[in-house]
């Protein structure tokens, strides 16, 4: 009856952590049936081929498999379906870990995923409306006196989408070291100390998310340069570290 009672809580946790892990599942497989709808009535997949025409204004991006429209279609539609369940991930992954923060901690955390979000488009809108075409056109326009490009549509939306994502996600980096300072896993002293190292990783990671070519990968790697140095003054800015509450807020729970 005591091994019971000790494993209570844990089993507990686990089972708001399922609930939580379903309910970000349905909210995604709903999102990216209202993505089909978009992708299908409203032209998603024309905003992503302008780039693409801008370079190329008299050829059309082809595909080689009857079912290659539907898959596309389908990869699209999740693709959106993912980015519109954004805020309900975040909020039940919020839901999940708030009781384990103060409430000092917490009034940070609102902000930090409204900041997140923001930043979110602001690399896809980044990505889409400058690195994407000038990508294109030094990809495309390298050896075009000898070679002729047949581009499908699979491996184009494949390029972009990766690249529209990548940038997405790396503009992040403020709000995740941000978060990653209140669980004392990092300290500005820290991230100043290891920038050189710092620097080295990012390199290797515009160049794994850019294609092969310099270019996309300094326009990838110079944002993130910016955002570490950004996230080390706002890391310092609200005090980098897990503090002691107030001696009136109680501990959270466990």
């Amino acid at each position: 009856m005591a091994g019971d009672l000790g494993e209570m809580p844990f089993l507990d946790h686990l089972e708001e952590l399922r609930g939580r892990v379903i309910w970000s599942l349905v909210a995604l497989v709903v999102l990216s049936i209202v993505g089909f709808f978009l992708v299908t009535e409203f032209g998603v997949m024309e905003i992503l081929e302008r780039p693409f025409n801008q370079v190329l204004p008299d050829e059309g991006l082809r595909y080689t498999s009857p079912t290659t429209p539907v898959v596309v279609t389908f990869k699209l539609a999740f693709v959106v379906g993912g980015i519109l369940a954004l805020p309900v991930i975040a909020y039940h992954t919020w839901a999940f870990f708030s009781p384990a923060l103060y409430e000092h901690e917490k009034k940070y955390i609102i902000p930090a995923i409204s900041v997140g979000f923001v930043l979110f488009l602001a690399g896809i809108a980044m990505a889409y409306f400058l690195v994407l075409p000038l990508g294109l056109q030094f990809l495309i326009g390298f050896q075009a006196d000898t070679l002729t490009p047949i581009i499908t549509i699979d491996e184009y939306l494949r390029f972009a989408t990766r690249l529209i994502l990548a940038f997405g996600i790396i503009f992040e980096m403020p709000v995740i070291l941000v978060l990653l300072s209140f669980m004392g896993i990092v300290t500005p002293a820290g991230l100043r100390k290891y920038q050189r190292h710092a620097l080295v990783i990012l390199a290797v990671t515009a160049a794994m998310l850019t294609p092969a070519d310099l270019g996309t990968m300094f326009m990838l790697l110079l944002p993130m340069v910016v955002l570490y140095e950004l996230s080390i003054w706002l890391v310092k800015m609200v005090g980098g570290g897990r503090t002691r509450p107030p001696a009136e807020e109680p501990a959270p729970e466990a």
